[in-house]
């Protein structure tokens, strides 16, 4: 067996650099994240052949003393940490000391800087055992770091880096990422003497959402909706897509702690949850969301990259994110993107439809999921006329008096659509989407007014599990009884199950409690219970409302309308479809090339 030897501090930062610096990209994350670091308010970076063969970041910070230079590209170097106690509360972007010393051991890397004195210095290193070479240097202040011919002594590793078009996307990502981490830094990125990318600081709310349209696209800021919640020692807020913008990948999900960009899987589930009632099978949402928290009540110390993060009470964040995004989703309404132009007034008398110009036959046939339905009651607009004519009075027009955002109902087309005017243009709705979220939202109010419902097994049930998972039955009773579910420990690895939810009946309670206890193991609560309700309600109302082919009357399709502007979540039916479609003036002009 060879004799155990030490490394030699050359072969020590390659190996470091493997964990930090996979690619081009690795290395602008951290020269960039030094520069933040550095209180930089802009940043230029410049790139050739995809970084490969040359990277290079400037920035006006605070600069690097004479001193400080060669000490700067050794290994385990940092003035952003001290002791034990600056570790569990770290507020800084990069900390470990490694990044110059692991690129520098993998290139030919030059360091300039200017601490604001009168003569700049420039240390030089060419993946040499350690040597590094300062001499003087002309330099504003704030310092630029320049990185050549990455993994030239590594040619195993470099063999590995793709074409230089993928190695830039890369770099693209993660100057976007750092872009939106910091909106009061300038930024700018230029590849092969081309400017890809120039923002300037965004300070103002107005000038943030410029800046994430820039990155993010404007079809993304369009169809955002803009969150801020906070409460003692956390924050979240940012920029959520509507349901309606949802992706068929995870490209755009940008989520930061404190400024870092990080991937967690407590976040991510939150985030499923809170669209799950809303999005479409197999889709994924879109954000840009920020999380301010205490530096005390997070670690970002358990990843080399520092992509991942652990928080102290993972629970409480997940609650706190989760119960946000739920709550912006749902107080989204269709008058929220349907909004009067305050110029215009109602429709004259004379473009109103009336039943008979129509060729609609009145019938006062309700239709309803059952006797709770509050969709069609006490509705008394009789015709669109009668409803405008509420409105004039037997003069003029009132002025005091809007159009609904979702108009009146003027027809409805094979059965299925339902044709309506508002002051924008003409509005179709789905009318079996929109009835089926409406009742659904109805139905679920219904069921949190009664409360969960346990029913005993007639026989308990036993399952073996794992001690784990029996600890975590014994350990969280109020959980399971707040999903309706009475679990008892009967040995090491054996729980016994009493009662289970009434309405969950009839269903596989051994799989679905297994379930249950993996969620609380990973998340400390689960939500398949309510999930496997919600389903069941889906499917009700689903089979409760108006199908296609009804023939509705004009009263039933304004209230179906005026129920809509106040269901929560009306925008989307329980499967995620659309329920409606806004066709303005200005777009039916285009269809008939009106004005040309």
């Amino acid at each position: 067996m060879p004799s155990i030897n030490t490394l030699s501090p050359q072969l020590a930062n390659q190996i470091a650099a493997g964990e930090v610096v996979e690619r081009p990209a690795s290395v602008l994350k951290e020269l960039v994240e030094n520069s933040l670091d550095a209180g930089a308010t802009r940043i230029d970076v410049e790139i050739e052949q995809g970084g490969v063969k040359r990277l290079c970041v400037r920035d006006n910070g605070c600069g690097i003393q004479q001193a400080d230079m060669s000490l700067a590209l050794s290994r385990h170097a940092t003035s952003k940490i001290s002791d034990i106690d600056d570790l569990e509360a770290v507020a800084t972007l990069g900390f470990r000391g490694e990044a110059l010393a692991s690129i520098a051991s993998v290139s030919r890397l030059s360091l300039t800087s200017n601490n604001g004195e009168n003569q700049g210095w420039k240390a030089v290193s060419e993946g040499r055992d350690m040597t590094v070479d300062v001499q003087p240097a002309a330099h504003p202040a704030g310092t630029s770091v320049d990185v050549r011919d990455l993994f030239f002594n590594t040619p195993a590793r470099r063999k590995f880096l793709r074409t230089e078009t993928t190695e830039y996307n890369r770099i693209d990502d993660y100057a976007k990422k750092l872009a939106l981490s910091h909106m009061q830094v300038a930024f700018s990125l230029k590849h092969n003497q081309r400017v890809n990318l120039n923002l300037q600081p965004a300070e103002t709310v107005l000038e943030q959402e410029k800046r994430v349209a820039d990155i993010c696209g404007k079809p993304f800021m369009e169809q955002a909706l803009f969150v801020d919640n906070q409460r003692t020692g956390i924050r979240l807020w940012g920029w959520i897509g509507l349901p309606t913008f949802s992706r068929s990948q995870t490209d755009l999900q940008h989520f930061f702690v404190n400024g870092r960009s990080i991937r967690d899987k407590v976040v991510s589930h939150a985030v499923r949850q809170a669209y799950q009632d809303v999005l479409y099978h197999g889709r994924h949402p879109a954000f840009v969301l920020f999380l301010e928290i205490e530096p005390k009540d997070v670690d970002v110390n358990v990843h080399p990259t520092k992509h991942e993060v652990r928080f102290r009470d993972s629970r409480s964040i997940h609650g706190f994110v989760s119960g946000t995004l739920k709550k912006a989703l749902a107080q989204d309404r269709p008058q929220d993107h349907l909004q009067p132009n305050e110029s215009q007034s109602l429709l004259s008398e004379e473009t109103i439809p009336t039943q008979s110009s129509m060729g609609l036959t009145p019938t006062s046939t309700p239709f309803s999921y059952g006797s709770q339905s509050a969709a069609f009651k006490g509705q008394s607009i009789n015709t669109p006329m009668n409803a405008y004519q509420s409105l004039y009075g037997d003069g003029g027009v009132e002025q005091s008096e809007t159009i609904p955002p979702l108009g009146f109902a003027v027809a409805q087309l094979k059965g299925i659509y339902i044709l309506a005017e508002n002051e924008q243009g003409m509005i179709v709705v789905d009318m079996h989407a929109a009835h089926e979220r409406i009742t659904y939202e109805q139905m679920k109010s219904d069921f949190d007014k009664e409360g969960l419902i346990s029913q005993p097994l007639l026989v308990p049930e036993s399952l073996s599990v794992s001690q784990r998972e029996a600890d975590a039955v014994e350990q969280n009773p109020d959980v399971f009884v707040r999903l309706g579910f009475s679990v008892e420990r009967a040995a090491a690895e054996s729980v016994v199950v009493r009662e289970i939810p009434a309405l969950l009946r009839g269903t596989q309670v051994e799989a679905l409690l297994r379930d249950v206890i993996s969620d609380v193991l990973e998340h400390g609560t689960s939500e398949r219970i309510r999930h496997q309700i919600n389903k069941i309600l889906s499917t009700m109302a689903c089979h409760g409302s108006v199908r296609a082919n009804r023939k509705l009357t004009i009263p039933e399709m304004n209230a179906l309308l005026r129920d809509m502007e106040a269901t929560e979540r009306s925008g989307q039916c329980n499967h995620g479809r659309p329920t409606y479609f806004q066709l303005s003036l200005d777009e039916l002009d285009k269809l008939f090339l009106r004005g040309r």
